[in-house]
């Protein structure tokens, strides 16, 4: 039995109870982020300088202590086991945007289809962010006043460690996914690229083509070489006009009576025209 006083023994390092199953983040050693906007999302973490429980909570997330993980439109609700047999229930709150936010951010992206194709492709392209920015949207948190954040733990400490598991998990989710990044803020995959189409005109699905079922070419040799119903006309070349074919000739560098030779064939052309 510890002679500490309970309120002190709080900050005494303990084990925290393995969980079976749990998710646990691929990386095992240095950064986790690996892309851009994993990164400038964690970036807001990194930057409150807690000490220890960021390196704890890269510990928690790598050795699996997250027992459930869910990202919805403005919130990311997670369970963590620590060192009490229940888990601490952790909340990551950003703004949502509205609909109208919403409607002028698809219209900007569906102008431009690069801006969806990256996205189809499993990127973020950089330039989004000031896309979204000529609009008043951000697409990242700035600082921690952009974020609310919530531990049932009793580390008075915030972001503790449990809170920084669950930011190094999104990191490496949004590595995977930057559609996870678009979700926070109020719009999930399927239904912004559908929009997007929408947008774009493209929604329709073309009409199936009848497959012709092929023929024996012995059934077809009777009438191979006849032109049955076909309109022959229609391949008739057009009749050009009295005189093209003078218009082709060169110009001759000599004249009679101060006329040009080929002013003086045109009227020919035209009668053998007629």
């Amino acid at each position: 039995m510890s002679d500490q006083p309970f309120w002190a023994q709080e900050d005494v390092p303990r084990r925290p109870l393995r969980v079976e199953g749990g998710i646990q983040i691929h990386s095992t050693r240095g950064t986790v982020a690996r892309t851009w906007w994993s990164a400038r999302f964690i970036a807001v973490l990194e930057s409150l300088g807690v000490g220890g429980r960021m390196a704890r909570g890269r510990n928690y997330a790598r050795s699996g202590q997250i027992v459930s993980c869910e990202v919805d439109a403005g919130a990311v609700v997670a369970l963590v086991q620590g060192t009490r047999p229940t888990p601490y229930k952790v909340r990551i709150g950003i703004p949502a945007w509205g609909k109208q936010d919403w409607a002028r951010a698809e219209q900007a992206l569906a102008d431009d289809a690069w801006y969806a194709a990256t996205l189809l492709a499993g990127g973020m392209p950089p330039e989004i962010e000031e896309l979204f920015a000529g609009l008043g949207l951000a697409l990242f948190p700035a600082s921690q006043r952009d974020l609310s954040m919530d531990c049932t733990c009793p580390d008075a400490t915030v972001p503790c460690k449990h809170l920084a598991a669950v930011f190094y998990l999104l990191a490496e989710r949004f590595d995977a996914d930057p559609f996870e990044v678009l979700a926070l803020r109020g719009r999930d995959r399927e239904t912004l690229l559908a929009n997007l189409r929408r947008r774009r005109g493209s929604t329709a699905a073309p009409e199936p083509v009848a497959e012709e079922t092929a023929r024996p070419l012995g059934e077809l040799l009777d009438g191979f070489y006849a032109a049955g119903e076909l309109d022959l006309t229609r391949f008739a070349p057009a009749e050009p006009e009295p005189g093209a074919l003078l218009e082709q000739v060169p110009e001759l560098p000599i004249e009679v009576r101060r006329r040009k030779v080929r002013d003086l064939l045109r009227p020919a052309y035209e009668q053998l025209a007629e």
